[in-house]
């Protein structure tokens, strides 16, 4: 054998070798998909989210990976469409073959994409908070947010310490506030607690004046609760001070945002809602489970994106974690990565500590909320009267 054809032959081994090198290290990047309301309505809370789960993959990625595999987070803004959330989902699941899909960002979402993810066999983490979303449970399906029922409860609890057993409810006409409406009409009777009044309102009102004053022609409704996540939760509380009606008003879980309370100015002022403890981390003893996390997402966050760290964040924040948890024990692998998630136990995370079973997707308790208010503008821990 010439010394030419030698020396072709070593060449082209080391290309092959080379070549095989980086076909091996692209087949050990792990792929998580992730569906976010980046823009549109719904972007207090997918912008949060989005941030979220880039700051912490890109961290990830900076401390080795995951058993030393690089994360590629592969986001879709969805805009808040189902039909571009279900679009999304198929690319996710057929074309990038990620392990699992973080997201959506609104229930109405994530009820759309359940389906595909249940039908492809793929772990879906919802980062929305209507409890239709894992109750019934289905088998690929999680959430991040806190029950709306624990939510309900909460609110209902502190109207009875309060001694209110009237009250009118609110809801935004979308996938969250349709889920939360029903859990309150449900649970009211429970606590001895007659609901008056039920109207639902446009996710994009700019003026809901002619509904508050539909409620506030009832003398009998001690309190209002507003379910909603959407701007115009902000709204309606504005047409209730300017109408001069003085009525306890409640907002549920989908109020964690200060932006929220930013949009109604004054008239958030003694707003109670319940949420978990990432608005109120400093006020947690040392010894919280949950404080030295939320401290370091806090900071973390708030200096890199020079705004408020919100609830909606932490929900992304906290399924990312648990999808990286469930691929360091089952490795990159659909199936496994399931079997991992519903294993998890005494998770410590944003939203609370996550124990999951095969009968809860959700792994929260009730205890996961706290009730808190606005008080001069912030969000602070609501003091009982």
């Amino acid at each position: 054998m010439s010394q030419g054809i030698q020396y072709i032959i070593v060449a082209l081994s080391v290309v092959c070798l080379l070549l095989g090198s980086s076909l091996s290290a692209l087949a050990e990047t792990i792929k998580i998909g992730a569906i976010f309301a980046v823009t549109g309505p719904a972007s207090f809370l997918g912008g949060p989210a989005a941030r979220s789960a880039e700051m912490l993959v890109e961290q990830i990625n900076q401390e080795g990976g995951i058993n030393g595999q690089p994360i590629e987070l592969i986001i879709k803004d969805s805009a808040g469409s189902s039909e571009r959330a279900v679009s999304f989902a198929r690319q996710l699941i057929e074309e990038e073959r990620v392990v699992a899909i973080v997201g959506p960002s609104t229930s109405g979402e994530s009820m759309a994409v359940k389906i595909i993810a249940e039908d492809a066999r793929t772990p879906l983490i919802s980062c929305a908070a209507a409890e239709v979303i894992v109750d019934p449970v289905a088998r690929y399906v999680f959430k991040t947010p806190q029950k709306d029922s624990f939510a309900a409860q909460k609110i209902f609890a502190e109207m009875q310490r309060l001694g209110i057993d009237t009250i009118a409810i609110a809801a935004g006409n979308d996938g969250f506030g349709k889920a939360g409406k029903e859990q309150l009409e449900k649970l009211a009777p429970t606590f001895g607690i007659t609901v008056a009044a039920s109207e639902t309102y446009d996710s994009k009102a700019t003026d809901l004046s002619a509904l508050v004053a539909k409620l506030k022609a009832n003398p009998n409704i001690g309190a209002l609760v507003n379910w909603s996540i959407v701007p115009a939760q902000a709204i309606i509380a504005k047409n209730i001070r300017q109408s001069g009606w003085d009525v306890p008003l409640f907002q549920s879980h989908g109020f964690g945002n200060i932006k929220y309370a930013e949009a109604a100015g004054v008239a958030a002022e003694g707003i109670i809602f319940p949420s978990g403890r990432l608005l109120v981390a400093d006020s947690l003893p040392e010894d919280d489970p949950q404080k030295a996390m939320l401290i370091q997402y806090i900071t973390e966050y708030e200096t890199r994106f020079q705004e408020k760290a919100s609830a909606f964040g932490g929900y992304a924040y906290d399924a990312v974690n648990i999808v990286v948890e469930a691929i360091r024990q089952a490795g990159n692998d659909r199936e496994g990565v399931r079997d991992a998630i519903e294993g998890l136990q005494d998770f410590a995370g944003i939203g609370g500590v996550f124990s999951f079973s095969p009968e809860d997707h959700n792994g929260l308790d009730i205890d996961s909320f706290v009730m808190l208010t606005v008080k001069d503008g912030k969000f602070t821990l609501y003091e009982r009267q």
